[in-house]
């Protein structure tokens, strides 16, 4: 992750917490289309300190791309752990769309690829979060609880296609969600 060379005031755009940091908040609220001003403005700092750690909006995008797929991992291995093999790919799902998808448009914008290309502005960010999305799928394969003839690639796809659903009402997303997941279950 870009590290800023000094401590930002104010809790600025240092690197954030699993939900800290102004920078992260804002781009968690309202996604890639919130101005670095704003960001400073919010966090009580000029725009130019926010720059002094992050030279331009694609960097400071880019540590909290790496911030928020760190996260997701780190909970998919938690989940594996928590709710066991068999289950951990569907809580997992549901998390992504109903509780990061819901309040995180920063990564929804990521996973979609919305505005931003996730491979040049985070490195090896996006390929950590389908590592972790493949052991949680492998997983539930082996269990026997995941339909085998699906590959990552889809997975994502659904989870993708479920947060744009979830933004659009999230009135129905839960359900909807529910619905999803119990198509991505082994024939019983």
């Amino acid at each position: 992750m870009a590290q800023p060379t000094r401590p930002l005031g104010a809790g600025a755009a240092g690197p954030p917490g699993p939900r800290g940091g102004v920078a992260d908040e804002n781009i968690w609220a309202e996604g890639f289309w919130v101005a670095i001003d704003e960001i400073a403005r919010r966090a009580g700092v000029g725009a130019g300190t926010v720059y002094r750690h992050f030279p331009t909006k694609e960097a400071l995008f880019a540590a909290v791309i790496e911030n928020r797929m760190k996260h997701a991992a780190e909970e998919g291995h938690a989940l594996l752990k928590s709710e066991g093999p068999g289950e951990a790919i569907f809580a997992f799902l549901r998390s992504i769309v109903l509780q990061w998808g819901a309040t995180d448009r920063g990564l929804v914008d990521a996973l979609a690829g919305f505005g931003i290309d996730i491979a040049s502005a985070a490195p090896g960010a996006e390929e950590a979060f389908l590592a972790v999305l493949g052991e949680l799928l492998r997983a539930a394969q082996q269990a026997g609880t995941a339909r085998p003839d699906i590959g990552v690639g889809e997975v994502k796809a659904i989870l993708v296609g479920c947060q744009a659903m979830e933004a659009y009402n999230s009135a129905v997303a839960e359900r909807v969600t529910d619905v999803v997941v119990d198509g991505l279950r082994a024939a019983r």
